[in-house]
């Protein structure tokens, strides 16, 4: 009898330790800060990677605060609280990854996940990393997160805030001996935290791989990070590259195993933002937003100047909770992994994504999301280097919104 249950307990420490990982996985988020001094243009860009077990997530704006905003939310926030990714009306920028070796030994705070709602208030009160400063400074202790936070402004200010319910420590992208090439990666862990413990460090060696690779010709862009960050799957333990699948090989399937990669079956989201050099107006402060699953999503662009008028593919669907172009993501992500017994969720169709004939889905998506690009740059040139007009954003992001959703109904029948 005492070994039977011996055996049950450990059966049951078994399953829950899963319960915790798997928890743990749909929060490994990937990300990155680049000063402009490394950037193709001298605009610094943020990234985040974002990873969660909410698949469907979508935009809205929000003037609730002092500062009017545009903010990742998970659809099934009804009121908005919890924003995972924004950009205000003054340029500030926000995001995080949850971070999983900072919490001081012995803290027994039960509440925590509080970042989304720290996130959300800073994007009503905050214009600079000095004020988000001050606002963690005066948030009441415990804080309840456990995070990397990451911040840049419209005035060059670029940093990381390893934080957890009593304190953080500032990384500053703009300091030479912290950030040597001009910028600075994190994924799920902290520096400041406790050595060897966190996740997500294949994924952070991977990202450091693929950004040594690019830090020479000074060419980080947002098209760049979306297409070979994002979409990438090189695997840094390994050494291999799924982009280099033998197909030839006998009995191949196509399928391979997902473990480590940056995009993974919890990717949810990816966003960029892209922000000013100083003396520009912060209202050019541009968030690129992957909705959905990023290697079957496009990057599309959207500025607080634009006001509450979104492009609709965005935004809560009038039938549903969800964003429309999120859904068609999502669906498509679904025929990637269609394996849902076991552990099906571990292996994809990586022909589908993929493969020698140019027909996989981020082959075919390509050249819409190059269009995108284009077109957005058009426009901003047009809009001038001024104030911009909140109408022709709006005649914009409509524009876009057909052109995309056209795209999903020819290329997917979705």
């Amino acid at each position: 009898m005492k070994a039977t249950l011996s055996i049950g307990w450990a059966m049951m420490l078994l399953v829950v330790a899963q319960l915790i990982l798997n928890v743990f996985e749909a929060r490994a988020c990937t990300s990155a800060i680049i000063t402009g001094k490394a950037t193709a243009d001298g605009k610094p860009l943020m990234w985040k990677h974002r990873d969660t077990n909410e698949e469907q997530n979508r935009l809205v704006y929000s003037d609730a605060g002092t500062y009017p905003y545009i903010g990742l939310v998970n659809s099934n926030d009804s009121c908005n609280n919890e924003v995972w990714a924004g950009t205000n009306s003054a340029g500030f920028c926000i995001m995080n990854t949850a971070s999983f070796n900072i919490r001081d030994k012995g803290d027994g705070t039960a509440e925590r996940d509080l970042e989304g709602v720290v996130m959300r208030v800073a994007l009503e009160r905050c214009v600079s990393l000095s004020d988000f400063e001050h606002f963690l400074d005066t948030l009441s202790r415990p804080m309840k997160v456990e995070a990397n936070f990451a911040v840049i402004d419209a005035y060059g200010g670029a940093a990381y805030y390893e934080t957890n319910n009593f304190g953080y420590l500032k990384a500053d992208a703009n300091d030479p001996m912290q950030a040597p090439h001009g910028y600075l990666i994190r994924t799920n862990f902290s520096y400041s935290g406790f050595m060897d413990e966190g996740l997500g460090y294949i994924r952070h060696e991977t990202a450091q791989y693929l950004f040594s690779r690019q830090r020479d010709h000074s060419t980080f862009t947002p098209e760049w990070i979306f297409a070979s960050a994002s979409r990438s799957y090189y695997h840094s333990l390994l050494g291999t590259d799924l982009k280099d699948y033998d197909f030839s090989v006998p009995g191949a399937t196509g399928y391979a195993v997902e473990q480590d990669y940056i995009s993974r079956f919890s990717s949810s989201a990816s966003v960029v933002f892209q922000g000013v050099k100083e003396g520009e107006p912060a209202e050019h402060t541009t968030m690129w937003t992957a909705l959905g699953f990023p290697p079957c999503s496009v990057a599309v662009p959207t500025w607080v100047k634009g006001g509450n008028t979104l492009p609709p593919m965005l935004l809560k669907g009038e039938d549903s909770e969800n964003a429309p172009l999120c859904e068609r993501v999502v669906a498509l992500k679904h025929r990637v992994y269609p394996i849902k017994r076991g552990s099906g969720h571990r292996y994809f169709n990586w022909v589908l994504l993929y493969n020698p004939d140019n027909s996989g889905i981020m082959q075919r998506l390509a050249p819409v999301e190059e269009e995108l690009f284009e077109r957005s740059r058009n426009a901003m040139k047009q809009w001038g280097d001024g104030s911009w007009d909140e109408t022709a954003i709006q005649r914009f992001y409509l524009e876009v919104d057909r052109f995309v959703m056209d795209a999903y109904r020819e290329l997917f029948d979705l």
